[in-house]
């Protein structure tokens, strides 16, 4: 049952202390919260537990102390089908579509947990409208797709539950500029179209570029956060993170 108490954020996770095993903690006291409507993203270097959050947050890796809130509601406990349940859906790093199977059967299979018929029409039909290659490809082998379509796909199957927020984990590895920017691309439209999304990728630059709001990893904690427009242009983050000069401010007749 969900908090009579409202909240702004759809995500929270709190305090966090996370690790694998005996080995020492990868997360310590993390703090990160997600807006609605908002791109989160995550970036920092090797080591700085980007994908570890993820993990936790999805449920497969319960968190040593701190606490996980979907809509204000404590899931801390919960595994990953509680969590999927909760609201979160969670995109792994690579790729993650069956090749021998089509378009429409790796799509479906992200409607497992739904019962609803007339539901489960609706959302393949919203898909199939937010990614027009996975409308145009619905009967092809997933496996004949490039990277960037089956990567859609995979976008195409984290909504089929109606998630709070998708989790996606490094959506450009692998993928050539062009495919990288489509996907940027189609994580925007997520977003649009009412899907929260918290975002770990290598390529900060482009992370932040795409993302509403950012967080600075290192050593487990965050760093620092802010408007990813504000951290782009800031020369220190500049140098140690985004590999060079600050981005160049928007020109003063760019909407938005």
């Amino acid at each position: 049952m969900a908090s009579d108490t409202p909240t702004e954020y759809l995500l929270e996770l709190e305090d966090i202390e996370a690790g694998y095993g005996r080995a020492a903690l990868v997360l310590r006291g993390l703090t990160v919260k997600v807006p609605a409507a908002t791109i989160v993203c995550l970036v920092g270097p090797n080591g700085a537990g980007k994908s570890t959050v993820l993990k936790v947050a999805s449920g497969m890796l319960t968190p040593r102390a701190g606490a996980i809130r979907v809509c204000g509601r404590d899931v801390t406990s919960n595994g990953p089908q509680q969590m999927l349940t909760s609201g979160l859906s969670h995109v792994l790093q690579g790729h993650s579509v069956f090749k021998e199977m089509s378009v429409e059967e790796n799509v479906m299979l992200g409607a497992y947990t739904l019962k609803d018929k007339a539901e489960i029409a609706e959302r393949a039909g919203f898909v199939k409208d937010l990614f027009p290659v996975v409308a145009e490809r619905w009967s092809a082998l997933a496996g004949a797709l490039s990277g960037g379509q089956q990567k859609q796909v995979e976008f195409a199957r984290s909504l089929m539950v109606s998630p709070q927020v998708v989790l996606l984990d490094e959506p450009s590895m692998g993928l050539d500029p062009k495919a990288t920017q489509t996907v940027f691309d189609q994580v925007v439209r997520m977003r649009d179209a009412g899907t929260a999304v918290l975002l770990v990728e290598q390529n900060a630059r482009r992370a932040l570029e795409t993302a509403d709001l950012g967080c600075v990893l290192d050593l487990g904690r965050v760093h620092i956060s802010g408007a990813a427009s504000d951290l782009l242009q800031d020369p220190q983050l500049a140098e140690l993170y985004l590999g060079g000069r600050p981005a160049e401010p928007a020109a003063s007749t760019a909407s938005g």
